[in-house]
């Protein structure tokens, strides 16, 4: 895959780097450039280390051990911010990722839900699932469920508070909100430790696969192309390394475009499940990649062709509206809001949309020419300018107080 660049590109500071990855099929571009050969077109050598938390990731970054790695969108803005224990300056130049996420329940709860959903609406629908649990909680008082999201600070926990309080369920009351690592999803849900979780493929359907949940709803119908998943450095990493960074991003861009083929999927899936990546059978990484989602063992896939967007839309923008969006909404966590010129701050030293433009200009790719947006309102894609198109942000309910019952 031969890469035409517009400009010659200056050295990189080092040529030797190590990436971190967690076992998602969003890990897609990371695995992708370097089954490619991409990082070798852009003169690096990388090696890959599969990591098992995100904690794992966010320290082994700030302790050097790794020099990039996958992320979740919100952790360089939290980080940054030391709201999660820990406090150092990380930054974004690359989203790799939108959607992918699913919440799933276990099978047990899913058949009381049924029981008491409204037949006329689509079973999997967000509304109408939290709408039951709100329905089979209030029949059953006194027995709080337990739920589980990958990392308190993640668009996963977003999205699960969302579908909850959708339904009139209040996620710091009514429930019990954990975090566990998403490779111990399934089996803490088949033994009963969860009632659901909100996680990223392959895991919602390797659940459904296993018989021990069943998909209520999907993270792009709570919240359509939110960030999932960036590129994560340490500011300084960035200052001493600055044309190494741009070479990384370049390669990662490039895999984001063969990713947003959808007649690459499939070579992807495979990929993906050799045993030096994600070491998963494909059957469980096709159906997000390809877009044919299973959402109940018994049930046809339904086919969702945007659960995992790499390119379209501009997806690899690190919207700065999107930035603040995000901390607002983690406002109940944080234990206050943050004021709004911290916040504007927080969102130019973290979300580095000249570091996008600069490789995208490179790439001669089409890049925004702002930095904020409205979000959460555009219910179909819409057009940015003549020649930037975006997709649905549209996000489920709205984040009122809720009134106690």
């Amino acid at each position: 895959m031969i890469i035409k660049l517009n400009k010659q590109l200056p050295a990189p500071e080092q040529e030797e780097l190590n990436i971190g990855y967690m076992r998602l099929s969003d890990s897609a571009p990371i695995i992708v450039a370097q089954a490619l050969g991409l990082y070798e077109e852009f003169g690096l050598k990388v090696s890959l280390q599969r990591e098992v938390s995100w904690a794992n990731i966010r320290d082994k970054t700030i302790a050097g051990t790794l020099d990039a790695s996958q992320m979740l969108a919100p952790m360089p803005l939290i980080t940054t911010l030391g709201a999660a224990g820990i406090r150092a300056p990380i930054i974004t130049g690359l989203v790799l990722s939108l959607n992918g996420n699913a919440i799933t329940v276990s099978s047990a709860l899913w058949n009381k839900m049924a029981r008491v959903a409204d037949p006329s609406r689509a079973a999997h629908d967000a509304l109408t699932t939290a709408t039951a649990l709100k329905t089979l909680m209030n029949q059953n008082p006194g027995n709080p469920l337990t739920f589980a999201t990958v990392h308190s600070f993640s668009s996963h926990t977003l999205l699960l508070r969302k579908w909850l309080r959708a339904g009139g369920v209040n996620p710091d009351r009514d429930v019990r909100i954990i975090v566990l690592p998403p490779e111990q999803m399934v089996d803490s849900l088949a033994q009963g430790v969860i009632d659901g979780f909100c996680v990223g493929a392959p895991w919602n359907s390797i659940a459904v696969e296993y018989g021990a949940g069943i998909m209520a709803t999907t993270g792009f119908e709570i919240w359509n192309n939110a960030p999932e998943k960036v590129l994560g450095v340490l500011e300084s990493w960035h200052s001493r390394n600055p044309s190494t960074h741009l070479r990384l991003r370049l390669a990662l861009m490039a895999a984001c475009e063969w990713l947003g083929n959808m007649d690459n999927r499939r070579e992807a899936v495979a990929i993906l499940s050799r045993p030096e990546y994600l070491d998963l059978p494909a059957d469980y990484l096709r159906p997000s990649l390809t877009g044919q989602i299973v959402q109940k063992r018994e049930d046809n896939p339904l086919s969702q062709s945007n659960f995992h967007v790499f390119s379209s839309y501009s997806a690899g923008f690190p919207w700065r509206s999107q930035a603040e969006s995000m901390v607002e909404q983690f406002a109940p966590l944080l234990g206050k809001a943050v004021d709004n010129d911290k916040l504007a701050a927080l969102a130019q030293q973290c979300f580095r949309t000249d570091l996008y433009r600069e490789a995208a200009s490179r790439l001669g790719l089409d890049y925004p020419d702002q930095d904020y947006k409205l979000e959460g309102v555009h219910e179909k894609p819409w057009m940015l300018n003549e020649r930037i198109e975006l997709g649905s942000d549209l996000m489920l309910g709205v984040d009122a107080p809720l009134q106690t019952n």
